[in-house]
């Protein structure tokens, strides 16, 4: 565990420590990172294309909260899907299998908390820097086999489609 964090943070609104593309369609801003926080938690401020969102998957190591700020978003839940608008919260424990989707048709926005941190390190490994959300990188092939190449370091699982 990392040293305890003694100093106040303090981020306007649209200022973050790093800016990158994950998974193609989510433009995710660092407000606190494990290394801000003595590995206790991480919070990020995503802007999701429609239609945007990671694959299905499990933390084995991290629970994660959502607050949707803007936008109209999807979540997966074990086996169930959760609406969410503007002002929702979702919670999903360690271990349970979920996703989130920007069902709009408008880039929507949310705040990540991950506890404790540690998906930050997974999203530097595999992201790509960015700031412009009109302007996404590429996300083929390459890009999907090597997001599933790094997760099982982080102790995330990917569970592939039936048939995949």
């Amino acid at each position: 565990m990392q040293a305890r964090q003694e100093s106040v943070t303090h981020l306007a609104d649209g200022a973050g420590k790093t800016t990158l593309w994950v998974a193609g369609t989510d433009l995710v801003t660092f407000k606190a990172t494990g290394e801000d926080t003595g590995g206790e938690y991480a919070l990020f401020d995503s802007l999701v294309l429609p239609g945007g969102g990671p694959p299905p998957h499990v933390h084995t190591r991290e629970a994660e909260s959502f607050y949707v700020l803007e936008g109209r978003f999807e979540f997966l839940a074990g086996d169930r899907w959760i609406e969410a608008a503007p002002g929702s919260f979702v919670h999903v424990p360690r271990g349970r299998l979920h996703t989130f989707r920007n069902a709009g048709s408008e880039i929507g926005r949310l705040l990540t908390l991950v506890v404790p941190a540690g998906l930050d390190r997974f999203f530097e490994e595999v992201g790509v820097p960015g700031t412009d959300v009109s302007d996404p990188p590429p996300f083929g092939p390459a890009e999907i086999e090597k997001l599933l190449a790094t997760a099982p370091k982080y102790g995330i699982e990917i569970p592939l489609p039936p048939g995949g």
